[in-house]
Formats: structure tokens, sequence, C-alpha cells
């Protein structure tokens, strides 16, 4: 007889801490501050940006964890706004996932690998886009193939990158020489820096699935959240003052790979390289995860609908969702291949992807509201201090779907931005008529 299976309850406080850190420090905090810094009028500014980041992921954490003890057995985003908004915006925002969110966020991370790979060996005036498509293609070949991560080396390469964000953070701070005063940034824009910073503290929304294995979750899954999410915004401010203290926001501003620009002024080029090898790894990682999880959600969705039947089928061989991941490549390669068309692509897919993600971050962060109102069930983890942490997340949201729309007119990114913007944003809406269509049949 099938038995009923539940999570285990068995991480204790410090377990989920652990976790979150691992979940959110990526690749990210290598590339977003130089952009950042250019977006933002002083230091102070700055590292405001970086508190303030914190404090909104720590609102959506804590809103995330109760949706998840609601539900902890199902498909996160996508099962929340199915029972909170009905099946067509579940399937709107499972194809916006595959067209946009997932494989753009694949795209952005290969650009932070292209950068840091060009750090170490050019490869002409493409380089970094060229770096960027064999990562993605590379990554993609072994998923399919069924190679799995090595939990090992996951672990090793986070102590590796934690070991090199304490490393530039405490270099810059101790070794760090006066700057001029920095003026504001022509176009400077904090809704649009606070995307930047806000994308790097991204991978909360995962860690607040762990309410249903965190012990006494009721009373332990807030210590677990503000405990990890603090922990990660102390790391975060410490690297920034870093980047601040050794290069100025000027400097920062005119960095396409800051942390190795830190480290070749502190300790030259070879310091620079090995730095560089370091980032690239956790790109590689970053993008591992991504184009793992990715394909299971496409492979989930291809079950639930028949015109998407062939990414429902798994691969024996190997035991994959073959089919998934290779769409999936494929629409991370061509926005690889429509990133290298503009001056910077990893700032093109964060605006490719930005609008979108905060559209369904915004609707699923409102599905808390309709599941007071209308559950008579009381989870094992409800959100502190509600309504008004759910108030302060949802209006973030909104006011990020408003400056990711507003990155258009920024006049330093040009109109290939704006194209980008659009583009995320058609393709999306382009759920809408795609799924009227699969109900009528």
């Amino acid at each position: 007889m099938a038995r009923d299976t539940r999570p285990v309850e068995q991480l204790s406080i410090f377990d989920g801490i652990v976790l979150i850190c691992g979940m959110v420090i990526g690749a990210g905090i290598f590339k977003a501050p130089s952009i950042v810094a250019a977006n933002t009028s002083s230091g102070a500014q700055f590292i405001f940006a970086w508190i303030l980041g914190g404090a909104v992921s720590l609102c959506g954490a804590l809103v995330y964890a109760e949706l998840a003890a609601r539900y902890p057995e199902t498909g996160g985003e996508y099962a929340f706004l199915s029972r909170g908004w009905g099946r067509g915006v579940a399937f709107v925002f499972a194809w916006a996932r595959m067209t946009v969110i997932q494989t753009g966020a694949i795209a952005a991370v290969s650009f932070v690998f292209g950068d840091y790979a060009s750090e170490i060996f050019r490869l002409g005036e493409k380089s970094s886009a060229i770096y960027a498509a064999i990562g993605v293609a590379g990554l993609t070949a072994l998923n399919v193939a069924g190679t799995l991560e090595s939990k090992l080396l996951q672990r090793l390469m986070q102590v590796a990158l934690f070991a090199g964000l304490l490393y530039i953070a405490f270099a810059g701070l101790l070794g760090h020489s006066p700057h001029p005063a920095s003026e504001a940034a022509s176009g400077s824009s904090f809704g649009l820096a606070m995307i930047f910073v806000l994308l790097t503290y991204g991978g909360w929304n995962e860690a607040a699935y762990l309410a249903g294995e965190v012990r006494n979750a009721r009373r332990n899954m807030t210590r677990v959240l503000v405990g990890g999410i603090l922990t990660v915004t102390v790391l975060y401010l410490l690297v920034n003052l870093g980047y601040l203290a050794a290069l100025g926001l000027d400097g920062m501003r005119s960095s396409k790979a800051v942390a190795a620009d830190v480290v070749r002024a502190l300790s030259g080029d070879k310091g620079a390289v090995v730095l560089a090898i370091i980032v690239c790894l956790a790109a590689l990682t970053t993008m591992n995860a991504a184009i793992f999880t990715g394909a299971r959600t496409s492979y989930a969705f291809g079950r639930d609908f028949a015109l998407f039947g062939r990414l429902g089928t798994w691969r024996e061989a190997g035991s994959t969702p073959a089919n998934a991941l290779v769409l999936q490549g494929v629409i991370a390669l061509v926005l690889v291949w429509a990133g290298s068309l503009t001056p910077d692509g990893f700032s093109a897919m964060v605006a490719y992807t930005a609008p979108v993600f905060w559209t369904f971050f915004y609707l699923t962060g409102t599905t808390l509201f309709l599941f007071r109102e209308h559950g008579a069930e009381r989870p094992a983890f409800r959100t502190p201090l509600y309504p008004h942490i759910p108030i302060a997340f949802t209006v973030m949201c909104a006011y990020m779907l408003y400056s990711s729309i507003d990155y258009i007119r920024n006049p330093d990114f040009g109109p290939s931005f704006g194209a980008a913007v659009f583009a995320g944003l058609i393709v999306m809406a382009a759920g809408v008529p795609l799924y009227f269509a699969l109900r009528a049949r």
C-alpha cells in the first residue's frame, strides 16, 4: 500500500541559515555592483540600496514561507497562482518562466561567466558572448547526458566563493585609498539600481520552501529567514564597502568586472586571474542549477498541457527531461545572441526578464491576502505583522515593476534595452491567447 509521505522536520536553525546563504549568494555580487554604482548618486545611497534590498528580501521570504507552509508539496509559484488567481494566470506564468524568466536568468549569468572568463583569456571583440554561449551549450549537453552535479563540488565551490568574497571585502577595506567625491551619473535611477540589487539577492524565494523541513516551523522559520537574510545582507555590505573603498564610486561605474579590478588594484594581475577563475566557477554552478531546475518546470508544464506534451517526456538513459533541456538551451542561446548585439549583455537580459519577473512576484504576493480571506486552514508558519509585511512586499513589487519598465528611459543604455523590455513583455503576453486557444480545444 502506498503511503502518504511528508517532508521530515530535521533542519535546525543553523542548517536553515546555511542553506539560505547557499541559495542566495551567487555570481551576481561580482557584476551587479558596478551597475548599481552607475545609478546611485553617492556612496551613502549606494550602501543604502543594499540595506533596502535585504529588507525587501526578508519581507518577501516571510510571505513565501507562509505560502509554502500552506502548500508544501506542490509547485511553488505555479501552484500559488493557480489556487489564488486561476489556471489561466498559472499557465501564463509557466509559459513566461520557460521563455523569459528562467532562460533570461541563465543567459544573464552566462554573461557574468563571459566577462570574467575574458579577464583570463580574451576571444576577440565578442569574447563575453562567445564564452556565454559555450557555457550554456556545454552545461545543457551535460544535463542532457545525465551528468549529475557533485554535492561535494558544490560545497567546495560555496566555500571558495565565500572565501573570495571575504578576501575582497577585507582587502578593499584595509588597503583603501582616498578617492575624489563622485558626482551623480547622468540618467541615474534609484529604481534601476534596485533592480540589480534585488537580482543579486535572488534565491530567497527558494529558501522559503524550507518551511516543511524546519523543526518547530511555527517558531523557528522566522529565526531562520531573519538569520539567513541578515547574514547575506552583512556579507553583501562588507563586499560593497570593500569595492567602494578600493575603487571609489566612479571606479566602480566604469568597471566591467568590478571584483577583478579590486583585486588587481590590490595584488596585481595574478590575484585578479585567481579571482576570475573563482567567479567563473561560481557562475557555472549558478547556471547549472538554473538549467537543472528550469527544465524540470518545463517538464511539468508539458505534462499538464497537451500542446507541450513533448516537453513532458523523460529520457530513461541518464534520467533527464531531455526535450525540455534542449528547448531551454536553444532559447537561452538565442537570448545570448540577442544580448551580444547590445552594449552589455548582462544588463540587456535583466531588462528582458525584470518586468515579467516582477509582474508574477506581485501577483504571487497578493495570493496571501486571498488565502487569508478565504482559507480556514491555519498553516505551520504564518507571516508575522500581517498585513504590514505583505503590503510592504507587494508595494515594493509594484514599484520594481514600474522601475523595470522605466528602464527604457535611461539614456546610458540606449534603444536596444528598450527593445529588450518590450520583447520580454510581448513574449509573456503571447501566453494569453495561447491559453485561450488551448482551452477552446
